[in-house]
């Protein structure tokens, strides 16, 4: 069997920031040490984190933790947040995507300027949140899908800042873009998403194109990961969404003579090599 690997697979820049942020924390002996939520959307990172002292602050429950170090995750979180850590005696080491930390930047900039900002993503995701957190006002909308963006409305006068998750699908940014801007407001696109992210996709789409079956590997809440999965889909009926090796036997694919692998931007190599072992055996 061929086996094709995408380059691009595994970790990106900022969740490699991430974690080596953890790590060198924890050689440093600092106690007690927190990530504010997963540092990443990979459970078996979390677990090792863990197993090395380091706990997961639950966002609901920050009153019940002691004073101690606290490693902002990669997807960012709200100015408040970072407030209200300082507030309670926290020391703050910031492991925010520096890409997410742009759009903090521009969303703050443009909203004092009196901009409704349109964040196209999803609204539940917590980089998302995070950004959102950095709004001045509630002059702000988030956009995820055709019909948001065709009920979007804002008085005819305003000047329309439209930024994205970092992780959003490039296609559907664009389109969304369009919707909006037939309606006829002064806009401003500010396309962020970064460049990673873009050629994972356009990678991941070229490989399910050209093979018999697909295996994205990442986890069941990464946002990229679910993204790289539907693009596969639309060019490999046969694509597959797993998590680990454990979840996945070569005789799942069946009889074929190749098959591609990508993995999100949360995913350790360590995992991705032990899939395509899987594949070449």
């Amino acid at each position: 069997m061929k086996v094709i690997l995408a380059e691009s697979a595994g970790f990106c820049f900022g969740v490699q920031r991430a974690v080596d942020v953890v790590k060198k924390q924890i050689q440093d002996g600092s106690k007690p040490l927190y990530t504010y939520g997963p540092i990443i959307h990979n459970e078996e990172v979390v677990r090792e984190f863990e197993e090395n002292g380091v706990q997961v602050m639950e966002e609901d429950r920050v009153d019940d933790y002691e004073p101690g170090t606290v490693i902002i995750r990669s997807h960012g979180v709200t100015r408040a947040v970072e407030e209200s850590l300082k507030a309670k005696g926290h020391t703050i080491i910031d492991a925010t995507c520096p890409f997410v930390k742009k759009i903090h930047r521009a969303v703050d900039e443009h909203s004092k300027a009196g901009e409704h900002i349109v964040i196209i993503g999803n609204p539940e995701h917590p980089e998302v949140r995070g950004i959102v957190g950095w709004i001045n006002g509630n002059a702000y909308s988030v956009i995820s899908d055709n019909e948001s963006a065709f009920n979007f409305s804002v008085n005819s006068q305003s000047t329309v800042c439209i930024v994205s998750q970092t992780t959003f699908n490039h296609k559907k940014f664009q389109e969304l873009v369009e919707i909006i801007k037939q309606k006829g407001y002064d806009i401003i696109v500010l396309n962020t998403i970064c460049d990673a992210t873009n050629k994972r996709q356009v990678e991941a789409a070229e490989i399910a194109g050209r093979v018999d079956a697909m295996v994205v590997i990442g986890s069941k809440n990464s946002s990229n990961t679910q993204k790289l999965y539907e693009i596969c889909k639309t060019r490999c009926n046969d694509t597959y969404y797993i998590q680990t090796a454990d979840d996945f036997q070569p005789s799942d694919l069946g009889s074929i003579e190749s098959v591609g692998i990508t993995a999100g931007a949360s995913t350790p190599n360590n995992i991705i090599e032990e899939v395509q072992k899987k594949c070449q055996k």
